[in-house]
């Protein structure tokens, strides 16, 4: 078994009306939120993946169905949670994440800071091991038609 481990995770959801966007763990101030069987944070869930995939644990659809009416609306901050959870079980430790926002609205540059904090406090790690950027489309696809938002995530964990 290898000591050092990658794993990368993407996620993408529709951008609906009535709903809260959450981001990172935290509230994002916007007209519309994301669309999904939980609060559809689409950036933990991108970095859940990652992590669980680095480890070859499968993906979080497997440990959190949709079709669970107990993950229903959850606060994606206690998937994160758990998957750290899973990770340290199997004796994995976090070593850092590179993630991508692609989004052409809101402006996410604002929020980084404190979507960092928050993500490190319920991961337990360091904040300087987390790396968020934000970025658009350039107006192309999906997402430069304002649709939705798209993240990316790679991961590094270790074995201890």
């Amino acid at each position: 078994m290898q000591a050092i481990r990658v794993g990368m995770g993407f996620d993408v959801h529709r951008f609906a009306q009535g709903r809260a966007l959450w981001l990172g763990g935290i509230k994002i101030e916007h007209e519309k939120g994301l669309l999904g069987h939980s609060d559809a944070d689409a950036l933990i869930h991108a970095l859940c993946d990652a992590l669980l995939g680095a480890a070859a644990l499968r993906d979080i659809g497997f440990h959190f169905p949709d079709t669970d009416a107990s993950y229903k609306n959850i606060d994606s901050k206690i998937l994160l949670k758990s998957t750290m959870e899973l990770l340290r079980s199997q004796s994995y430790e976090f070593g850092n994440a590179d993630i991508t926002v692609c989004a052409e609205a809101p402006r996410l540059n604002p929020y980084i800071p404190s979507m960092t904090a928050c993500l490190a406090e319920t991961m337990q790690v360091a904040p300087d091991a987390i790396s968020i950027k934000a970025t658009t489309s350039e107006k192309m696809g999906y997402v430069g038609r304002e649709e939705g938002i798209a993240v990316y995530a790679t991961v590094l964990i270790y074995k201890k």
